[in-house]
């Protein structure tokens, strides 16, 4: 049996602006709550110990981070490295140069011949002994259109013939890897990729028209005994039917607000061929706490801003203040209570907004949990904008050419390759 710690999503060195600066190290305190994150995950692999970690990419929040950011990242790996226990690295969106040209992040550790370190940037099977047996992992970086096709081969095709051009060139490239592998060795495909059937948060709007999302079937054969995925922060299993268990252990650690109700964490996977086990693991990490007040209608609002932050746990949590009030309201608040109440924060803000000055109610069809096409998001949108309704062909149009413009950049620099 074959233990394998399975994390992604890092993102160290992002978040600062939900930090302060710690006043003995002179580092910003989310940088060190990554920092304490991830050296929970090494030390949980250490304890087992497990014979093998795989990470499903995005290190950093670009591929340019600063020295101390890359020193803190690799002195947690480093510790895996001096306990003989193998990593793959595996190159993410967040990793990668404009798009893949020019390298990406994690290709140092390859370049330093790191031992024990293997560097995912292409489609690659790499055959690693472990001290309880040798596994297969076949990596799958992130993958942009540029990457598998030229610009003749989609001239004219919309953006959805594209998609289905795509995953039909990178099921035949796959497909050359697989045959290729050991039937009697067990096999892990590890991707930072974007799924059909993932529940998405933020990466939906990060990823728009860099990447592609792939059929939940093309990576359902029994020739993967786990496949472990990146790139979505949300801790998710896609295949119910667990054959092979199609896993994003999700971020470990939250970046923003819009990961305030998610549990982060790692898996622990238990794998021999043609049998798995795998277990979330949750982390304790820094709270995210949004309060919302709506005081437009109440008669001493002081009171009630004060009454709905008393009722919440604050303590060392990263808290934004939202409270809703009319324009005639305002001499009303002791802003200076407030900021004494939010002092047990690890940090606040604070965003007072008028009612008269409230964003329109949102348009049903543009809600979170529809997929929808970009230039079929701003047509529903600007039909329900009367005050735009003299500009809207315009802007349509001007969309129309961003999209064009952007696939034909990418296009462009895998025919120059």
């Amino acid at each position: 049996m074959i233990k394998i710690l399975h994390l992604s999503d890092i993102h160290m060195g992002s978040g600062f602006s939900h930090g302060r600066i710690h006043p003995e190290t002179g580092l910003n305190t989310r940088l060190e709550d990554f920092v304490n994150t991830l050296s929970r995950c090494i030390d949980r692999a250490l304890a087992e110990p497990v014979d093998l970690v795989v990470f499903g990419g995005d290190a950093f929040p670009d591929a340019t981070p600063a020295p101390y950011v890359q020193e803190a990242f690799a002195g947690q790996f480093r510790r895996l490295v001096d306990a003989n226990i193998p990593t793959v690295l595996l190159v993410g969106n967040h990793d990668q140069h404009t798009q893949g040209q020019g390298g990406a992040s994690l290709c140092i550790y390859r370049a330093l011949g790191v031992p024990g370190v293997v560097v995912g940037d292409t489609l690659k099977t790499h055959r690693i002994q472990t001290l309880n047996g040798s596994v297969q992992v076949i990596t799958l970086p992130w993958l942009t259109r540029s990457t598998l096709m030229t610009r003749q081969e989609t001239e004219g095709a919309s953006l959805a013939q594209v998609n289905q051009l795509l995953t039909e060139r990178l099921r035949v490239v796959l497909e050359g890897e697989i045959r290729r592998l050991d039937p009697n060795v067990p096999t892990v495909l590890l991707g930072h990729l974007m799924m059909d059937n993932a529940n998405l948060g933020a990466e939906r709007f990060l990823a728009v028209g860099k990447g592609f999302t792939l059929p939940l079937s093309l990576l359902t054969r029994p020739c993967f005994d786990y496949v472990a995925l990146g790139h979505v922060h949300r801790h998710q299993n896609l295949n119910k039917s667990n054959n092979p268990p199609v896993i994003y252990p999700g971020s470990i650690e939250r970046v923003d607000f819009s990961e305030e109700k998610e549990d982060k964490g790692y898996v622990m996977v238990e794998l021999e061929k043609g049998h798995v086990e795998w277990e979330f693991c949750p982390l304790p990490v820094r709270a995210f706490h949004t309060i919302e007040v709506d005081l437009s209608k109440a008669e001493d609002p002081q009171v009630v801003i004060m009454k709905a932050l008393a009722k919440r746990d604050i303590q060392d949590a990263v808290v934004r203040l939202i409270y809703k009030l009319r324009s005639e309201q305002l001499d009303l608040i002791d802003s200076a209570s407030l900021h004494t109440a939010l002092t047990p924060a690890h940090t606040y803000t604070i965003q007072p907004e008028l009612v008269s000055q409230l964003a329109r109610p949102r348009v049903p069809e543009l809600s979170a949990s529809n997929s929808i096409d970009p230039i079929e998001a701003l047509r529903t949108y600007l039909n329900n904008r009367e005050d735009l309704k003299d500009i809207a062909a315009s802007m349509l149009e001007a969309a129309h050419n961003l999209l064009a413009d952007d696939v034909e950049v990418w296009l462009e620099s895998a025919t120059q390759e």
